[in-house]
Formats: structure tokens, sequence, C-alpha cells
């Protein structure tokens, strides 16, 4: 080989190896920040502090394909298998899901909206004997019911004429549902009167209580009572109710006397709550105001969670999927904890939003 083809071929090499390392400078960079970035991805999202610390489940609840959910303006329960049944504004009215955010089947699709999009706003499950049945309400229909797991209707009953306080069934418009332990049942008429309306087991009519509030607020009135729980927690069970406009929680009688208030307009405490899950001493509370929060015992703080912070993406059913965030509550609507200590929660958004947060030990 002479001089000058040693040389070149010197120059074809080094040249050969500059471009492999420009080209490898140009990839490993890159590289990099996509491994960073699935590992930022990848990290979990931990919500809450002390006992309540939960992780936001990423992705739960996997639709067939062609599925959509519609606009989950409604609520959510859990039966005794921790199957989780969300009421939805599509044809699926009643969603079921295991925990792992599996689609089962859907039922009840008699309570399917309307074509304004109104739908079942709410359920309560009970267990009455060796069976579980849920007790739901539909605005459209202006009518609230009794079903079986599997979507048998056991009953339904219309506006509560006896009450004296409607014209017709198109006032009422039933919000949230709840049971007693003596089998009485609740129903809140949030979006009409503003009453709540008292039924014993055999679903006849016993008595009302409430009437809108004025701007004082006044004791055992309301503005939106939105939904509806017993309270188990103290020696006698009472009824608590969320006045959501009032930023308020209220607590009364079985027969419907006011017991207390706990107000929420100081430092931020409640917004607008929407639905409460209590699980043993605990109550999660949906706040619509974009977060959920958890009080103990005796009705204070524990934590906020998944709060933006954002006002532009709170209280609104229109904030499309691609600006969703993992981690950020939007318009929490349905609530509930499952055997587990999991919350599960159905947000008001046209797309259908449903969440997972997984207990942290």
């Amino acid at each position: 080989m002479s001089h000058l083809e040693h040389d070149q071929l010197n120059r074809r090499t080094f040249l050969a190896g500059l471009g492999a390392g420009l080209a490898a400078s140009a990839i490993a960079p890159q590289s990099l920040f996509s491994a960073q970035a699935r590992s930022r991805v990848e990290d979990p999202i931990i919500l809450g502090a002390g006992n309540h610390k939960y992780e936001w489940v990423r992705g739960w609840g996997k639709l067939p394909e062609g599925m959509k959910l519609g606009s989950t303006h409604g609520g959510v329960v859990v039966d005794s298998k921790n199957q989780i049944y969300f009421s939805t504004d599509s044809d699926a009215a009643i969603a079921v899901f295991d925990q792992e955010g599996k689609y089962i089947r859907s039922i009840g699709k008699e309570w399917k909206p309307d074509k304004d999009g109104n739908g079942t706003h709410d359920m309560q499950l009970n267990r009455e004997g060796k069976q579980e049945f849920i007790y739901l309400v539909s605005l459209f229909r202006n009518e609230f019911a009794k079903i079986t797991t599997s979507g048998e209707v056991i009953w339904v009953k219309g506006y509560p004429e006896k009450s004296g306080i409607y014209k017709d069934k198109t006032q009422f418009k039933p919000t949230g549902i709840t049971v007693a332990p003596n089998g009485d049942f609740y129903v809140t008429d949030g979006y009409g009167a503003n009453y709540v309306h008292r039924y014993n087991a055999k679903g006849e009519y016993l008595s009302s209580w409430g009437g809108k509030s004025t701007q004082a607020k006044e004791e055992g009135k309301f503005s939106t009572p939105h939904k509806i729980i017993i309270d188990r927690r103290g020696k006698e069970p009472t009824v608590l109710v969320t006045d959501r406009a009032n930023h308020r929680l209220q607590w009364f009688s079985l027969e419907g006397k006011h017991i207390k208030t706990v107000d929420g307009t100081e430092n931020d405490f409640l917004r607008l709550p929407s639905v409460l899950s209590i699980r043993g001493t605990d109550v999660a509370v949906g706040d619509l105001k974009g977060r959920v929060t958890i009080l103990d015992k005796d009705n204070k703080l524990v934590t906020h969670l998944g709060d933006s912070g954002n006002d532009k993406k709170q209280a609104t059913n229109r904030i499309p999927p691609d600006q969703w965030v993992d981690g950020q509550f939007i318009a929490a609507h349905g609530i509930t904890w499952d055997s587990k200590g999991n919350l599960y929660v159905s947000e008001w958004n046209l797309s259908g939003r449903l969440v997972k947060l997984k207990r942290v030990k």
C-alpha cells in the first residue's frame, strides 16, 4: 500500500468514526431523555397524607373496542365481590368493572338517559338478607327505583304526590338516595324543590323536610341537597346530606330533626360537597370543585386529594380527555370505598371519567 493510499484509508476511517460519534452524540441524549420520560410516566402518583395515602391508578377502567361511556353525571357503588357499578349517560346505563378496571357487563338499559342526557344520577347498594339491591334515582324519568345487581326491577316510585309540594312530576328532580338500617329510605330532590323525602321499607311515603334556604342559610333548609347517606358512626344512625351550594354538610335524625351542621366556607374546607362515602370512622367527600376530601370521626380535615388549583378546570363537565391530568380531579360527582379501602370516583364529564385511588399502606 502506498503512502497516499494509507493516508486516504486513515482519512476514511477517521471520517467514519467521526460520523458514528456524531450520530451517537445525537442519539444518546434523545435516548436518555426518552428513558427519563418513561421513568417519569411510570412513577406512581401518590396523593394524601398520614393514614390516607392513595395511588392514582393510571388508565383504570378499560372499555371494549368501540364502546363509549358517555357522560358520567351519576354515582358509583361496590358490591360484596368488590365489583364496581358506575351509572353512565349511555346505553351502558350501569357499567360494571372488576377491581383491575376490566369491563364486565352493563345492566339497567331502561335507565339510560333521555335526549337531553339526564340519566341515573345516584345509586345506593343495600344488603337485605343474603341479597344485594341497588336503589337509584332517575332525573329524566322523575322517578326512583329498587333493582337487583343483575338489573331486575323490584319496584319503581314516582314523585311524592302525598307531600303536597309538587304540582306534577316534572317539578320533582331527584338527585340522591340512601337506605337506613330499619329499611326506611330517603330521596333528595336536589335539582327541584330542595327537599328530603322519607319512605318506609314498603315504599310508603312518610314525611318530608327542608325546602330552599335563603341567604341566611337556615339550618334544616338547603340549596341543592345533592346527595345523601346514612351516617352510622355515632350511637344512633343519622341522615347526612350534602348541602352543596351552601358549601356545608347537615345531619338529621332518621325522622328529619336537624342535629348539626359543618360549614365548609372557612379556610376552603368544603367547596361544593357533592357526594359522600363512609368507611369505618372516615368520610370521603367528593367535591365538585376538583378534589376529594377525607374527614375523620369528628368531621375534621384529614387531607385533600387531587386538587389541581386550576379554577378553569374544576366544576365543569367540558374538559376533553386530552386535557385530563393524572392525579388531578376536575368534578368529582360519585364516590365509594371498597372493602380494601380503595376509592372509586366518577367525574361529571361529558366524555366519562372513572378514577381508582388505590390505598397505600
